[in-house]
């Protein structure tokens, strides 16, 4: 069943192709190892087609999965007959997708009204590419926009360099977005790029940090999947490569790079959300953002946004180690989430991936770590799973502001301890 002329005609976007009808979304709690086991072994029954948001991973932490509507009645007899507690956290995807689609249209008829950028609404990956370009524009002084390479199908990777001029200074690294349908993420991205613009000249810290260092942000980390999520499928996670071999398409960019490439938490499956790829760096976009690291080679923090959960995480995910500087980080975490606590009252768990979450081999923070850029962390931001990745709009600001608060603290800290 395919849906979205009837919006498209109506509202001017097109609503997603494919359908989410009678799609749930479960929150399930598992109580001891054991039942993590069976929810793990679900997950690998693809004729199931689970799609976990949250994955299995410690009595303590739920896991929230969307099933589609042919399966909702057999996975949850599975769950009653093994004696699962389990809550329905979105009885019909498709209702949510449309009200989100509805809300978007409607906004973007008010931002074509008035010639604006709506910060507090969801947009099209040319809308946002066009602010960027505002941006630039508008804040000269201090803002250029530069593209740092091109995803696998052919679109630009364009990253805001925030500075006040000399050459080479330390510099800070921003991203959102490398995982397609987090779509908070990319639009805190955007309201950050006009905080820390605007924000020069009036705000005592912004103003010393680009006095000091630059800022490097990468709003859209992921365009192809970020445009696929607006034409075609809503949920999509990966990057748009072809696989060798394979009909499923793309790689989950956030498992593909050097950090314990293959390892425990990335799949060797082409088909699975966590495919980690055929080698590291394979996704053009991953090497893109390396290369640049690399090139650049005064980069003093590796800043990653996602969603969702409220997380606040430093290295390592490839093992469970602690890092060489955990205590700094783990305390210097700690300021963050109370600086992201002290606006709407919203509470960050913090710690190491692999003991806050579960262990994922080939993450960005990781590889970023390792290369030798001691302040690396994660943010996953709100929520803790009502709307999951579908967060209402009317929350991306509050979002955006307790997340800047947040990097904020970090920033000083890097700008603090050269």
């Amino acid at each position: 069943m395919k849906l979205g002329l009837t919006f498209s005609a109506l509202f001017g976007v097109s609503l997603c192709l494919e359908s989410f009808v009678g799609h749930q979304v479960l929150r399930i709690k598992p109580k001891n190892e054991e039942e993590i086991k069976k929810l793990q072994h679900l997950e690998t029954m693809g004729h199931l087609e689970l799609d976990f948001w949250r994955n299995p991973t410690a009595p303590s932490f739920p896991a929230d999965v969307r099933i589609p509507a042919k399966r909702v009645q057999l996975v949850k007899a599975f769950l009653e007959s093994h004696g699962f507690e389990y809550s329905v956290l979105i009885n019909d995807l498709q209702v949510v997708l449309d009200k989100e689609k509805q809300d978007m249209a409607h906004s973007q008829q008010k931002d074509r009204s008035t010639a604006t950028f709506n910060y507090g609404t969801y947009h099209t990956l040319d809308s946002i590419y066009a602010e960027l370009d505002h941006l630039a524009s508008a804040y000269n002084d201090i803002v250029r926009k530069l593209q740092i390479g091109q995803s696998y199908e052919k679109r630009p990777l364009f990253v805001l360099k925030f500075s006040t001029g000399g050459r080479n200074r330390p510099a800070i690294w921003l991203d959102a977005g490398i995982h397609s349908r987090e779509w908070v993420t990319q639009a805190s991205a955007m309201w950050i790029a006009k905080q820390i613009a605007s924000d020069y000249g009036k705000d005592p810290s912004t103003t010393s940090l680009l006095n000091k260092m630059d800022i490097f942000l990468l709003p859209v980390a992921n365009p192809d999947g970020y445009v696929f999520t607006h034409t075609t499928n809503r949920m999509w996670r990966k990057t748009r490569s072809r696989n060798k071999g394979s009909l499923c398409v793309g790689v989950d960019p956030n498992r593909n790079w050097d950090a314990g490439f293959g390892g425990p938490g990335a799949s060797n499956n082409p088909c699975s959300d966590s495919y980690h790829g055929p080698s590291a760096n394979s996704e053009v976009e991953v090497k893109s953002i390396v290369d640049f690291i690399r090139n650049h080679g005064n980069i003093r923090a590796f800043l990653t946004l996602h969603s969702y959960s409220q997380l606040l995480m430093y290295p390592y995910g490839y093992k469970c180690t602690q890092p060489a500087d955990y205590a700094e980080l783990d305390d210097l975490g700690r300021a963050a989430a109370y600086s992201i606590r002290s606006i709407y009252d919203t509470i960050f768990r913090v710690g190491s991936i692999c003991k806050t979450i579960y262990q994922a081999s080939g993450g960005s923070i990781d590889w970023s770590y390792d290369y030798g850029i001691k302040y690396s962390f994660a943010f996953e931001l709100r929520d803790t799973g009502r709307f999951g990745f579908l967060l209402p709009a009317n929350q991306i600001i509050p979002t955006a502001e307790e997340t800047w608060l947040g990097l904020k603290t970090i920033m000083e800290h890097v700008r603090d301890n050269p």
